[in-house]
């Protein structure tokens, strides 16, 4: 298990990273999510041995490794930017750390067709990095990462250079590669679906802290905070006074008082934020809240639609732009707190 204990890292003469403190088990992958610099890939370099903190320690199976060199740490990286070697081929790339630690050649022939089957690019042994696709070369970094069995694969960003229909494809397969790899990760993103999608568990960072932590489902149905909530768009924030209700609270709002779902404890009067899912409201003729249609988008399988009021919501038609249309709540606001 790598341990990450109260880590503490200024920038520019301004707090980073504040008291941060993590766990990964093997056979796990860590998401670190959060906005351009919240110090994701700082902490990233931190665990690598590649920058050093002002305040915290770093543990590899209960071993103190914080002052132990990179390249002594055995922790893989795969970069944006791939980071191979132009002048070798897919089958150099992916020895080169092997090399270092004085494989023996058979031994190193014998791994690099290991992991290159895993990455699915046998074959490839031969070709010259500079002539595979964004996909195939983001591949190839992945197997020199793992040729070595490190203890740690960290990956930054690993998917941001490529389009958005190779980097989904690419997401299908990472998560099945680093089950198999039964290796602890670190996947440092900005992007909240990927995140979702690769992750066995999500550490947002902000403010130079760790703000949520829990699984994608756990983190997406319970954000904890107006923040997290804004931050990972989860649905419509509306404020307003709590007022008690027959069994239940009740938020009321400049739309309208609708019904609470709330574990906290609130004196009435009191002012909160709460979310409007919009998987929580559909069409109906009677629905309490009525709007004109101020824009539509269509979204794969749904229209986004904003309305006038500041919501937006998800049909399965498209209404006109100007057309007036009624919802009715399905499911209670959710509290996100004051």
């Amino acid at each position: 298990m790598l341990e990450v204990v109260n880590i503490h890292k200024t920038y520019e003469g301004q707090p980073l990273l504040t008291g941060v403190s993590f766990a990964v088990a093997r056979g796990e992958t860590v998401c670190l999510l959060g906005p351009s610099g919240s110090g994701k890939s700082t902490l990233l370099r931190i665990v690598a041995g590649l920058e050093e903190a002002e305040e915290g320690r770093v543990y590899w199976e209960g071993e103190d490794i914080t002052h132990v060199p990179p390249h002594r740490r055995r922790m893989g990286m795969v970069f944006q930017d791939y980071a191979l070697f132009p002048h070798l081929t897919v089958a150099e790339n992916v020895a080169f750390g092997l090399r270092m630690q004085g494989w023996s050649p058979q031994d190193q022939r014998a791994r690099v067709r290991e992991v290159l089957e895993r990455v699915r690019l046998s074959g490839f042994e031969n070709r010259r990095v500079t002539d595979l696709s964004g996909g195939e070369q983001q591949r190839v970094a992945l197997a020199r990462a793992l040729a070595p069995r490190p203890h740690v694969l960290m990956l930054d960003e690993p998917l941001g250079a490529l389009d958005r229909a190779l980097r989904e494809e690419l997401l299908e397969e990472l998560r099945g590669i680093l089950r198999a790899s039964d290796v602890a990760a670190i996947y440092v993103t900005h992007d909240q679906e990927e995140a979702a999608a690769v992750a066995d568990r999500i550490l947002i960072l902000h403010g130079g802290k760790i703000v949520r932590e829990g699984t994608p489902f756990e983190v997406w149905n319970d954000p904890g905070s107006l923040w997290v909530a804004r931050f990972l768009g989860v649905g419509n924030i509306l404020f307003g006074e709590c007022r008690p209700g027959s069994g239940s609270p009740a938020l009321k709002t400049p739309l309208g008082v609708f019904p609470l779902s709330c574990p906290h404890c609130h004196e009435p009067g009191t002012r909160i934020a709460a979310i409007l899912r919009p998987s929580a409201v559909e069409e109906s003729a009677d629905g309490e809240i009525r709007s004109r249609v101020a824009d539509v988008l269509f979204q794969r399988e749904h229209f986004r639609v904003s309305l006038e009021n500041g919501l937006y919501v998800f049909f399965p038609r498209a209404p006109q732009i100007g057309e007036t249309v009624a919802l009715r709540l399905r499911a209670p606001l959710q509290c996100v707190g004051e």
